[in-house]
C-alpha cells in the first residue's frame, strides 16, 4: 500500500474511533459555487500517515458521536459544534450531492435535498434508490420555508457551502455539517452515518470500496498509465489534482498523475492555449453544464490538443460530471472505479 493510501486509511480510522470509542449520555468553485469539490481553501499542513490532509482532515479525526450502536439520545460533533438527536432521524434533508448519495448508500431515502445550480433534477444515478425527494432550493440558494415544511429531523450539509444558514437550519432540526464537500468524502460519509445510526454499514461500504480499488490496481498491473484530469467550467479550465473527490480515487487505485497534478490542492487552473498541459497516457474530461457554456470546444480546436499523445492514442475520453466530479460518495467512487476498469483493463 503506498503512502497516500496508508494516509487515507489512517484518516478514515481516526474517524472510526471517533465513532465507536467513548461512552455514550468542494467540490465548489471559487466563492462556493456548486461545481462539485470543494473550494481550494488555505489549508495547514499535517501531516496523516503519510499524507498531507490540512486542517480540513485535522478536523474531522474528531467529528462522531459519543454514543454506541442504536443508542439515543445522542451528540454528534461535527464542523460547527455539536448536534443533539434524540431519536433515530426518518426524515433527512441532504444539501448536497455528497450527503444524497451517502444517505442512499446507507438505504435512507431523502425528503428533500438541494441540487446544483441550474439542475433540479436528481442525480441519475441515484433515481433508483432516492425515493421522490422535493427540491429545497439549490446548494447555494436554501429554501428554508420548503426545508421547514417538510419537517424533517436531520438536515446534512457541510460549513462550506452553508455556515451562514447553520443558526437558521438549525432551528428547523437537528443539523450536521462537515467542514467540506471533496477529498474528505470518506470522513464525511462516517460522520452523515453517525447521526442516522449506521456506522456498521458505512464501514462496510468503504472496506468493500477499498477492496474494489486495491483489486483495481492489481489488474492494471505494475505498469500503470498516468492519468489526467481536465474539467470544463463556464468560466475556466482546471486540471484536478489531489485534494478532490477523483483525485483520493485515483490514489486509492494507485494510477499516477502527470507532475502538475500532483500538488496539494483541488485543481491547476489554464486556459485554451495551454492545453498541452493536460498530456497523460490517459486523459478523462468532465464538463460542468452545457458544453457550450464552456472553452471546450475552442481548446479542442488547438492543435496542442490534437497533437496531445493522450489524443493521438485514443485515450481521451468524456466522462460522467455527475459522478467523476460532482457526486462525492461512496456510491458514485464505486461507479468511477467500474468506468476506470472498462478502459485500463484490457
Amino acid at each position: 500500500m503506498s503512502l497516500g493510501r496508508r494516509g487515507t486509511a489512517a484518516a478514515c480510522l481516526a474517524v472510526a474511533a471517533a465513532l465507536t470509542l467513548s461512552a455514550c449520555g468542494g467540490e465548489d468553485a471559487s466563492g462556493g459555487s456548486a461545481t462539485g469539490d470543494a473550494g481550494a481553501d488555505k489549508k495547514a499542513s499535517v501531516a496523516t500517515g503519510g499524507k498531507d490532509f490540512g486542517d480540513a482532515a485535522k478536523k474531522t479525526a474528531g467529528y462522531g458521536t459519543d454514543s454506541g450502536a442504536g443508542v439515543f439520545p445522542r451528540t454528534i460533533t461535527h464542523a460547527m459544534g455539536k448536534t443533539k438527536l434524540t431519536s433515530k432521524p426518518e426524515r433527512v434533508v441532504v444539501l448536497d450531492v455528497g450527503e444524497f448519495d451517502n444517505v442512499v448508500s446507507l438505504g435512507v431515502k431523502p425528503v428533500g435535498y438541494a441540487p446544483s445550480e441550474g439542475d433540479a433534477a436528481i442525480p441519475s444515478y441515484l433515481k433508483k434508490e432516492a425515493g421522490n425527494p422535493v427540491s429545497v432550493g439549490t446548494i447555494n440558494s436554501l429554501n428554508l420555508e420548503a426545508i421547514a415544511g417538510l419537517k424533517p429531523d436531520l438536515i446534512l450539509g457541510s460549513q462550506l457551502r452553508a455556515a451562514d444558514k447553520y443558526d437558521e437550519l438549525s432551528k428547523i432540526a437537528p443539523t450536521v455539517f462537515s467542514i467540506r464537500p471533496g477529498f474528505t468524502w470518506k470522513e464525511n460519509y462516517l460522520l452523515n452515518a453517525a447521526a442516522l445510526d449506521r456506522t456498521a454499514k458505512a464501514k462496510s461500504e468503504l472496506a468493500a470500496y477499498e477492496a474494489k480499488a486495491d483489486k483495481l490496481g492489481e489488474d492494471i498491473g505494475p505498469d500503470k498509465p498516468t492519468i489526467s484530469m481536465v474539467r470544463y467550467l463556464p468560466d475556466k479550465i482546471r486540471l484536478y489534482a489531489k485534494d478532490s473527490f477523483i483525485g483520493t480515487i485515483l490514489e486509492d487505485v494507485g494510477l499516477p498523475r502527470p507532475k502538475n497534478q500532483q500538488i496539494d490542492d483541488l485543481a491547476a487552473e489554464i486556459s485554451p492555449e495551454n492545453i498541452d498541459q493536460a498530456d497523460a497516457d490517459w486523459i478523462f474530461t468532465g464538463v460542468y453544464g452545457d458544453a457550450k457554456a464552456t472553452k471546450r470546444d475552442t481548446a479542442r480546436a488547438n492543435p496542442l490538443w490534437k497533437n496531445l499523445a493522450a489524443v493521438k492514442a485514443g485515450h481521451a475520453k468524456d466522462v460522467s460530471d455527475e459522478t467523476w466530479y460532482l457526486g462525492l460518495g461512496v456510491i458514485s467512487a464505486n461507479l468511477v472505479l467500474d468506468d476506470l476498469r472498462a478502459d485500463l483493463v484490457k
